[in-house]
């Protein structure tokens, strides 16, 4: 054991404008503390002695040697190219990109900018190995995952060492989790394409995958992508990120070694633009994301109204919800683990601290104390608990942020056991004095920074909780388990966990809500973000991109033209005293809150049958409707989400009952409206009935499962609802589409606002009173009329709306898909593709659940008898 005091310096700070120059009692201990061991430290000689050791109790180094990562790149002249079709290539004059360790500043290899070519070569290469990988038997495929685990667990060492390199992340780290996990991953996933025509009956694959991913956890989230696409049957494209390159080049070398086909999984490297010129390829048929919620922001319009699925997994601010009943040492292990662990570089970092008032100063001494033994270091030393941020310019945006908040009056703290004197590291940080506002309280940092709030009341805790627009994950921290779950069900967040932080596992979700993003990652429910329904064929829309632009423009109404046939809004009715007499006049109003309203502008539009026949009228809702409505429906969510799934259960069998008793009014209006026969008709209402009932009986029965990972404790699955659904429906069968869209929505406890069929509205106006007479409680359901693309636009554009489902023109889907960058809304469009409403394959099934929830997965960790 050798001091390597001389290389590294310990590091207290407190700055800030409430407590500059009065740093804390444990800082001023910590700070003596450190200057006596630098006295001693003099004394000491280049090689100390058992009894200087003893006096200094430092850390010698345990250093990884690197030398088996140096010579897989000397093998490759450390120059690499890119790995297509299960070969090296290295296509002449491109530009070239270096990569250096962080941690030392090493460069270690040479790597390819891609161009437009290359990503041709590497889609072409995986659309002709999709035709046979995608017809292979799943337990073939099966054995192909299979044999890549236990390559990943022969080659485990040489990964680790070459992740830590390239990314910086201690070598403890990237050996103990990272690796493990992705065997992990291509273990569970081996199992998924050996069930797949079981558990995903009705699903097939996609296409060809451009998976991108980040430079925080390079070969983790690479296994998160490309296990459930090759699985499922799909071939990927993979473009890792500009900093990190290295360890996804050498795992599709040992994807060659295990076996898996030329061309089932390819690596192309570059730049941003080049992720952006993959992800738009015309043979791209998914893209699959993990990184920062500007740049899914960037592909979700560049992919708009293409047909390609999307799933993104975005940034984060997660809360650290501390209560006065928690063990706080161990929170403070917990804590550290939340923030600190790979720099802090980690989209789930426990970034906010949420502390209850009468422990908050107890808590923040304990967090001070260990702080001041942390070891920031080289990489390869497995002695340390900090390693290097991943570049310069990331190492500058984190300290940005933290000179920031000194400038808004914040307290920075800093502390570290040893910081070296060269390198790209940063020590962690602190930051107290805060307000809710605060700019490194509401911005994702994306380092070691940590900033605490407090609260008094529970209420409190889960308001400050859900004050961001993220909802990635959270933790909570107390020995109340009853207080545990009902925070834990009450932040919106995609991974809740309690008494602990920063847990994973390949049988369980991971992904956000919001500006987080949507798809998960890993699971069951990971594996519908690489498949569609069997009946579906992959989109490909041909958009007229002017008519885009012009998208939900209106002109109100105007009075029928006496000339045309339609003059005559309501015709003769019936004879009084022999005197033709017109019917009463009704315009039918909205339906907000579960109250009849009278549109804003006071426009209305006549309901005119093919043969021209004047039916009626409805309202012409506007912008300020659309308002009205979803706050209606935000009014009535919490009450509506909260009742218990057999009540929702039973109000639907309610619609469909009162329904009934109108069965025969309801279809002679479809038939009025549409020219259809009447007997076609009343086979419409029979099948809205029928779908009402199937959606009833699924009010119970998704709620969730055990799911079985490596915690030593119960992960639970939770769909929950997705909030505040914008729903636009078809022309095509009026009623049945409206039910179909409307009613998985509702037993699922979303509440909607939902726009009826433009051209044959009336089917919906006629539920206003069987809603009424059903127990549905108002704001549930909110019904605006009018121009379908007009009322689309500001449903879409709404910042308060979560999720928009669309089935009109495929301009109607791109504008939606485009306008949904704004607030990452979850979507749902048909592209301009009709769907037979009446067929249960395409009306009805797992499709419309998977839409109409948010899986949430809430890790319960145990351990008061068996803990170890």
């Amino acid at each position: 054991m050798t001091s390597t005091r001389s290389k590294r310096t310990a590091c207290v700070s407190t700055t800030g404008s409430l407590e500059a120059g009065t740093p804390s009692k444990v800082a001023k201990i910590a700070a003596a503390d450190f200057a006596s061991k630098g006295e001693i430290k003099k004394k000491i000689q280049d090689k100390p002695n058992i009894a200087q050791l003893y006096e200094t109790l430092e850390y010698g180094p345990a250093p990884e040697s690197p030398s088996v990562a140096a010579a897989w790149l000397d093998d490759h002249g450390r120059n690499l190219g890119h790995f297509i079709n299960g070969q090296w290539v290295k296509p002449e004059g491109r530009q070239k990109y270096d990569t250096h360790n962080p941690a030392t500043g090493e460069k270690l290899a040479t790597t390819v900018q891609g161009t437009l070519e290359d990503a041709e070569m590497a889609v072409v290469a995986a659309r002709k190995a999709y035709e046979s990988w995608s017809k292979l038997p799943g337990h073939v495929r099966a054995r192909h995952m299979y044999s890549i685990a236990r390559h990943v667990q022969k080659h485990a060492r040489l990964l680790s060492v070459m992740e830590s390199m390239d990314n910086g992340k201690p070598i403890r780290e990237s050996r103990d989790c990272d690796i493990p996990l992705v065997a992990r991953h291509f273990y569970h996933h081996a199992g998924w394409a050996q069930l797949m025509d079981t558990e995903m009956n009705g699903w097939s694959s996609i296409g060809v995958v451009a998976a991108i991913v980040p430079w925080n956890f390079p070969l983790m989230l690479l296994s998160w992508k490309i296990c459930p696409a090759l699985a499922m049957g799909n071939t990927v494209v993979l473009k890792p990120a500009t900093y990190t390159r290295l360890t996804a080049l050498l795992f599709a070398e040992i994807c060659a070694e295990a076996g898996l086909p030329p061309g089932v999984f390819n690596v192309v490297t570059g730049n941003g633009a080049f992720g952006s010129l993959l992800a738009t390829h015309a043979d791209v048929d998914k893209v699959g994301f993990t990184g920062s919620t500007q740049v899914g922001q960037t592909l979700r319009k560049a992919t708009a109204g293409t047909g390609k699925k999307l799933s993104l997994e975005l940034g984060g601010k997660s809360p650290v919800v501390v209560y006065n009943s928690a063990d706080l040492d161990s929170t403070v292990e917990g804590v550290v683990n939340a923030i600190y662990f790979n720099q802090g570089q980690v989209c789930s970092a426990g970034s906010r601290l949420i502390v209850q008032e009468s422990v908050a100063d107890r808590l923040v001494a304990k967090i001070k104390e260990r702080m001041t033994h942390l070891r920031v270091g080289d990489s390869l030393d497995k002695g340390i608990d900090i390693g290097a941020i991943v570049d310069p310019t990331q190492r500058k945006t984190i300290d940005q942020y933290v000179q920031q908040a000194k400038k808004e009056g914040a307290q920075v703290y800093q502390a570290c056991a040893s910081m070296p004197s060269h390198g790209c590291f940063y020590p962690p940080t602190l930051i107290t004095k805060v307000q809710p506002v605060s700019t490194c309280v509401q911005e994702e940092i994306f380092g070691p920074v940590l900033t605490v709030l407090t609260f008094r009341t529970p209420k409190e805790a889960i308001a400050l909780a859900n004050n961001t627009p993220f909802g990635l994950a959270a933790s909570v921290w107390t020995e109340n388990i009853n207080l545990a779950l009902e925070t834990a069900i009450s932040i919106k967040a995609g991974a809740c966990w309690v008494n602990c932080h920063n847990v994973f596992d390949a049988a369980a979700g991971f992904g956000g809500y919001r500006e987080s993003g949507f798809g998960r990652d890993g699971g069951k429910e990971g594996l519908y973000e690489y498949v569609k329904p069997k009946w579906q064929s992959r989109a490909r829309p041909k958009v007229d991109d002017e008519k885009v632009k012009s998208f939900g423009q209106n002109v109100a109404p105007r009075p029928l033209n006496p000339d045309e046939k339609q003059a005559l809004v309501y015709p003769v009715a019936m004879e009084i005293d022999g005197m033709k007499t017109p019917s009463i006049d009704r315009t039918v109003k909205m339906y907000i809150g579960g109250s009849q309203k009278r549109p804003d502008a006071t426009y209305c539009r006549p309901v005119i049958s093919p043969s021209g026949k004047v039916i009626g009228q409805v309202s012409e809702g506007n912008r300020k409707d659309i308002r009205e409505a979803v706050e209606a429906a935000h009014k009535a969510a919490p009450g509506w989400g909260k009742r218990a799934a057999h009540n929702r259960a039973q109000i639907v069998y309610y619609i469909a009952e009162n329904l009934e008793l109108r069965h025969d009014e309801v279809a002679q209006r479809i038939a009025d409206m549409c020219d259809r026969p009447l007997e076609d008709c009343k086979k419409e209402v029979d099948l809205a009935i029928q779908r009402l009932f199937y959606w009833g009986a699924y009010a119970d029965k998704y709620g969730g499962q055990v799911q079985e990972t490596t915690l030593y404790g119960c992960t639970v699955r939770i769909h929950e609802p997705v909030g505040v659904i914008g729903m636009a429906c078809p022309d095509e069968y009026p009623l049945l589409g409206f039910v179909s869209l409307f009613a998985p929505a509702v037993v699922r406890g979303n509440t909607i606002v939902i726009v009826p069929s433009e051209q044959h509205p009336l089917s919906a106006t006629d539920l206003y009173q069987v809603f009424d007479t059903s127990d549905l409680p108002g704001g549930v359901v909110n019904i605006v009329t009018g121009s379908r693309d007009h009322l689309t636009k500001y449903l879409t554009e709404h910042q308060d709306v979560e999720a928009m489902w669309y089935f009109g023109s495929a301009e109607g889907s791109k504008f939606v898909e485009m306008a949904s960058v704004d607030n990452v809304k979850r979507t749902w469009v048909n592209y301009g593709i009709l769907r037979d409403w009446t067929d249960p394959v395409q009306g009805q099934g797992e499709e419309f659940l998977y839409y109409a929830t948010e899986v949430k997965n809430v890790w319960l960790p145990m351990g008061e008898i068996f803990a170890n």
